[in-house]
């Protein structure tokens, strides 16, 4: 205890700010300039950072605490991630995909294509409250369109995650969205309806500029379209009751199921359905669907690459990216890397627009060196709540702050547990769909100027603020 005691003192300001910016140099080297998995480069920072800490005297035992405390965190995220995996390969198997991309064909105009895929996610995003479900089932069939169509499938895969990271935010039924509110100790329904002065202006601008960029202005592609069409027909199941598993994530969020049984019992549906449309299929090919994916032998190359997906496997990447960053994550934790470089920011803070600001950067700063949505909310929130209270800011400013700069920026991080997943699950880099992410993009832009105008800032009341400065100086 004396050893890690010492050790802790030992760290200083400008000790962590040149670990970090080392980190981020290895990082950014990796994965942008050399194009590496960042699998690779966040290893190499794992490996650093261990070197330091024993340089520092700190033994091997405090080291594995550390690794073993942020892995911790994220057992239950990386069980989600293989039933995702699982159910995308049986969903596929099942015709549901390929129902869904038949039905959106004749619903969903050619035109305003782009819009409308953004409109979609953002709406069942919020009956559902995860982005990684609606990315994973109705993200790719709406991809598997917008390929079909020829449009860019870095455009498609922007709208997609953009509409799911809305619809995230604004659920009630959101992981992050729940944490937030508990981390400022807000109520949770009073927190979402204080994000609507930055989450609806972000929506309706992101609305904007993909019916702008999105417009095809023609309706060509219908040869395309119609092969399509006649090949999902051919090969796969397309049916009315293809919506039951859709309806089934639907009724399990209302109920409030948590994520883990969601998932096992929709996997077991959508089994169930496989057997009566196709009651000769053999247990091994079922059991193939859920470790190794569905593989698509149509015939038509361009089919053949939209739905030879999912399985188990496929989520293994993803799966080691998140052992890697929470580990990540963990070792900063342990040895006070990340909050010792924001506390003396915190102390400096002057204004509301500063504090926020700060908050955001703190947020994004977090997503790049750790990469892990969760610690994106809750270091700078635990850092910065008692200076937003000195400052009079409410805790509604200081949640909504928090999900703007920490929760939707870990779309954008090649490394980032929800950047890899999005990327691996649609096919499309993270570097690649970034610029079109327009809703992550916005939302710190649009929380820092909320910061300076004071614009649905939420205040303290005179008396609690004066309340806060006697027990500060106290």
């Amino acid at each position: 205890m004396e050893e890690l005691i010492m050790s802790k003192k030992s760290i200083d300001f400008k000790e962590a700010i040149i670990m970090l910016a080392v980190m981020l140099i290895i990082l950014g080297v990796g994965v942008i300039k050399f194009g590496l998995s960042p699998q690779t480069p966040v290893l190499v920072v794992i490996g650093l950072l261990v070197l330091w800490a024993k340089l520092r005297g700190s033994s091997w035992d405090d080291i594995s605490d550390g690794i073993v405390s942020g892995v911790k965190n994220g057992i239950i995220p990386i069980f989600i991630f293989i039933l995702i995996g699982a159910l995308i390969g049986t969903w596929i198997a099942a015709g549901i995909i390929p129902s869904m991309m038949v039905a959106g064909f004749h619903m969903i105009s050619v035109r305003w294509f782009i819009p409308s895929v953004f409109l979609v996610c953002a709406l069942i995003g919020t009956s559902i409250g995860s982005a990684f479900t609606i990315i994973s089932t109705i993200g790719i069939a709406l991809f598997g369109m917008g390929q079909t169509l020829g449009m860019n499938p870095a455009l498609v895969a922007g709208a997609i995650i953009s509409g799911a990271i809305f619809g995230d935010k604004t659920s009630p039924l959101s992981d992050s969205t729940n944490l937030a509110a508990a981390i400022a100790e807000d109520d949770l329904f009073d927190h979402i309806k204080n994000l609507m002065w930055t989450t609806i202006p972000a929506f309706l601008i992101s609305l904007i500029l993909y019916a702008v960029i999105g417009n095809s202005g023609t309706n060509a592609g219908m040869g395309k379209i119609n092969t399509t069409l006649n090949v999902l027909n051919s090969n796969f199941v397309i049916s009315w009751w293809a919506i039951l598993p859709i309806a089934l994530l639907f009724i399990c969020a209302i109920m409030k199921v948590p994520a883990i049984a969601t998932l096992i019992l929709n996997v077991t549906v959508t089994v169930g359905m496989i057997f009566i449309e196709k009651p000769n299929t053999p247990v091994k090919d079922i059991a193939g669907f859920i470790e190794n994916g569905f593989v698509s032998k149509t015939g038509n190359a361009s089919v053949d690459a939209l739905l030879t997906r999912g399985g188990i496997t496929s989520m293994m990447g993803t799966v080691s990216l998140i052992f890697l960053t929470l580990s990540l994550g963990g070792l900063l934790m342990k040895f006070d890397v990340i909050q010792t470089a924001m506390a003396p920011l915190a102390e400096r803070l002057k204004t509301p627009g500063s504090v926020i600001t700060a908050t955001i950067l703190s947020g994004i700063g977090v997503n790049i060196f750790v990469g892990e949505q969760y610690l994106s909310v809750i270091l700078p929130g635990k850092a910065f709540k008692t200076t937003f209270n000195k400052r009079g800011l409410d805790n509604l400013a200081l949640s909504r702050v928090l999900e703007d700069g920490g929760t939707v920026i870990n779309y954008l991080i090649p490394w980032g547990v929800a950047g890899a997943f999005a990327a691996n699950t649609l096919g499309v880099p993270t570097l690649s769909f970034l610029p079109f992410c327009f809703f992550s993009l916005l939302s710190p832009v649009l929380s820092i100027i909320s910061g300076f105008t004071g614009i649905g800032l939420r205040k303290l009341p005179e008396t609690k603020k004066a309340s806060n400065d006697k027990v500060v100086t106290a």
